[in-house]
């Protein structure tokens, strides 16, 4: 199978990558493979060392129907991969993006990630990243991104990564609300053997009527280790959020969250929540008796809680 189709299979690609209404971009290390610009966006390209630095704008008032394909991947066993996107979405524009990151065969590869995103006024952004890695665990993933929300924008942001091993994550991503903004983060993560999960989200309400919510949904299992940092601090006037996390640890897992929640506005609200722990004993029970044994019924938890 030649590169390219098995970053086109990988990343669901194959039914669309001849569609004219579908805007994509796909990258093997530092090289675009394939790419599709369609009307009401922008997008620049140019190459940097071992990657590839992307320029993204949708146009005011412009909403993008079809998600927008972006699918960062390497196909070598030993690589560095170094992704530079700077995003802006015009004033009223509209744009969800479905991102794969596809690291098949990896022995040592290194994919860094740095993110700029600037929502103006009334914007809406829709992310959903999803990773694919080797069963070796020989990945290391290190992206960062930073945010701006202006009045009333909108943005959400979904992080997946339960097939393959994880190898290392290390993710670190913060926003800035302004008046009336909606801001959603998630990650859903599944650490085997001795794979290291960090994230680190920082969500600042500062605008009026500004509303957060991070999520993190992690299960490491065998000697994997998960830390988790979720802060919120809200300043603007009658500013919400609520921090959400629950870790699953099994055999020798080890796993860490710290909620850190700032008010400085009386009138700003903020809830959080986390648990860690093994299976719940009562699901477990009731799966069992169904006629799965332990580590089937425990399996089947630990993908109720990454879905």
């Amino acid at each position: 199978m030649l590169k390219e189709e098995i970053l086109y299979e990988a990343a669901d690609l194959k039914n669309i990558i001849h569609d004219p209404n579908v805007a994509r971009l796909v990258i093997n290390k530092d090289k675009i493979i394939s790419s599709n610009i369609i009307e009401g966006i922008e997008i620049n390209t140019e190459s940097i060392k071992d990657g590839v630095r992307i320029r993204l704008i949708v146009k005011e008032g412009k909403i993008i129907i079809k998600p927008v394909h972006l699918c960062f991947g390497v196909t070598a066993e030993n690589a560095v991969q170094n992704i530079e996107i700077n995003t802006e979405i015009k004033k009223g524009a509209s744009i969800s993006l479905l991102a794969h990151c596809v690291f098949p065969t990896a022995k040592d590869v290194l994919h860094k990630m740095n993110a700029k995103i600037l929502l103006r006024e009334k914007a809406k952004y829709s992310y959903f990243e999803k990773h694919i890695h080797s069963p070796g665990g020989g990945v290391r993933v290190i992206p960062k991104t930073k945010v701006i929300l202006e009045k009333e924008a909108k943005f959400k942001t979904e992080f997946e990564l339960v097939k393959g091993r994880v190898g290392l994550i290390d993710m670190d991503i913060e926003s800035k609300c302004g008046p009336d903004s909606v801001m959603e983060m998630m990650a859903r993560i599944s650490g085997t053997d001795d794979d290291r999960i960090i994230i680190r989200e920082t969500g600042y309400l500062n605008g009026n009527n500004s509303k957060g919510v991070l999520t993190s949904r992690v299960a490491v299992r065998d000697n994997a280790k998960a830390e988790i940092f979720n802060k919120l601090i809200a300043s603007g006037n009658y500013s919400r959020g609520h921090v959400d996390c629950k870790e699953i640890i099994k055999d020798n897992g080890q796993a860490s969250a710290v909620p850190i929640v700032e008010v400085k506005n009386a009138t700003a609200h903020i809830t959080h929540e986390a648990s860690i722990g093994s299976v719940d004993k009562k699901q477990l029970e009731t799966l069992m008796s169904r006629g799965l044994d332990e580590d089937e019924a425990t399996e089947l938890i630990i993908q109720g809680l990454l879905n």
